[in-house]
């Protein structure tokens, strides 16, 4: 239903910004909050798509007159459920990259994705630790910790933060760093949301020219003993290596590479940031596993990072519920394969394992607050037909959690935490502790709750 909006107040705000002002009605609004989802439809009273600094103190300057939740947008990905009422910020109109090389530092605006900061860093020699999908909003990502393909070997994205700009809720811009508001930047590495609108993320760079990584496939009855070598093979691998799996039942349709379409598959993949032949050596025992129908796995520019996973650019309608893993054995692939395997009827387009470990134990020497650094495995499950999205791929999910729940970590990352108006889920995102001080963080910086993140 919405609000009734003070159109002078809002003429006003169109006047003091540079970017565009949209009120539910507007031609232009939906598309400026299209998510990557595209199941996942918003409606706001009023969109701001800023396009400097100043349009963000303006916009909340506004909401908070106008009593209004504020919620940011930059990429689209991400979104777990549909925003209806107050206002949302979008924020890919602040795209703005400097490189400072000597000091292996990017200033990454806002609203910028990760594909041009990669390329930017590799005219120096010096790489992001990234994501595993290049389209996705570098600001928004990091702010919940970031789990890429290089997690193990450099940990969680926002371990690398060495500092941010934002728009606090009463409008002021501040720094948020070691030395200043050292609570709001501990808060902001992990907390996610409900703090502050942050404008410019600073992020020290890694010297990364070239890896050793990418995906093999295997299909038909070489899954099953791919998968349980997986499973003992990278329960050995160095902290340097870091690896993944995903269970694929790709439909044959258009978009998908051809010799994937209509097939099942299991997509082992790699990534070793250190001497070829080394690499070659650790990756040795999947090669040897089963017959490969698909290898994809080299040497490779540090640019080329996203085909390691290679992540869909396009989005598409899905349903997505996420879990954290203390273990994960062969009586846990039993499950897998019984659930999610090849005959099993399974709704779902992937089944996920990232394995963790590594660095992503290791908080920073000054703390953080990232959630789910105790946990060995994150687990995924993503379905993309709409006609399962209501039953079918609940159940499943509901079932699979059922006989790993004695496996399922009691604190999730708040990335995969799925819808946070739920309570349980959103409180699930961090420890007890780190919790409690992140409320503290956010009454501190946010008393009036200008900033809508979590349940009501």
């Amino acid at each position: 239903m919405g609000i009734e909006l003070d159109t002078s107040a809002v003429a006003r705000l169109r006047d003091a910004v540079t970017g565009t002002v949209y009120v539910r009605g507007d031609e232009g609004l939906a598309a400026e909050v299209t998510c990557f989802n595209p199941a996942i439809r918003h409606d706001p009273d009023i969109v701001v798509a800023v396009s400097d600094e100043q349009d963000v103190v303006e916009a909340v300057l506004f909401a908070r007159s106008a009593g209004l939740p504020v919620r940011v947008q930059a990429t689209g990905h991400g979104a777990e459920a549909p925003i209806d009422g107050g206002m949302i910020i979008t924020t890919r109109g602040l795209d703005g990259l400097t490189i400072n090389a000597d000091a292996r530092l990017a200033h990454i605006d806002a609203g910028l994705r990760w594909a041009p900061v990669i390329v930017a860093a590799a005219e120096h020699g010096l790489a992001p630790v990234t994501g595993s999908s290049t389209s996705v909003g570098a600001v928004g990502y990091s702010l919940g910790g970031g789990l890429g393909p290089l997690a193990r070997r450099y940990g969680f994205t926002s371990d690398w933060i060495r500092g941010f700009r934002v728009v606090t809720a009463d409008g002021r811009i501040v720094v948020a760093d070691r030395e200043t508001n050292a609570d709001l930047f501990w808060a902001l590495r992990g907390g996610k949301g409900g703090l502050a609108v942050v404008t410019r993320m600073t992020l020290e760079l890694v010297p990364l020219r070239s890896l050793y990584g990418g995906s093999v496939f295997f299909e038909g009855g070489a899954i099953e003993p791919a998968l349980r070598a997986w499973v003992d093979w990278s329960a050995e691998l160095p902290d340097e290596a870091t690896t993944s799996v995903a269970l694929l039942t790709v439909p044959d349709v258009d978009g998908p590479p051809p010799p994937l379409r209509g097939r099942t598959v299991l997509s082992v993949r790699f990534a070793f940031p250190g001497d070829t032949a080394e690499g070659e050596r650790l990756f040795a025992p999947i090669r040897d596993a089963a017959p490969v129908y698909l290898d994809f796995v080299a040497e490779m520019p540090a640019t080329a990072v996203a085909s390691i996973h290679n992540d869909p650019e396009e989005g598409g309608p899905t349903w997505i519920r996420g879990y954290m893993l203390d273990t994960f054995d062969q009586d846990a692939a039993d499950v897998i394969l019984e659930l999610a395997g090849p005959g099993s009827g399974s709704p779902f387009l992937a089944v996920e394992l990232r394995q963790l470990g590594g660095a992503t134990a290791r908080d920073t020497d000054d703390g953080s607050a990232v959630g789910g650094r105790d946990s060995g495995y994150t687990l995924t499950l993503l379905a993309a037909d709409p006609s399962v999205f209501a039953d079918a791929a609940p159940a499943r999910a509901q079932a699979i959690a059922e006989a790993l729940r004695d496996r399922i970590s009691a604190v999730t990352n708040v990335n995969f935490a799925g819808d946070l108006a739920d309570r349980a889920a959103f409180e699930s995102g961090w420890p007890s502790d780190v919790g409690e001080r992140l409320t503290a963080a956010r009454a501190q910086w946010d008393p009036e709750k200008v900033f809508a993140f979590g349940p009501s």
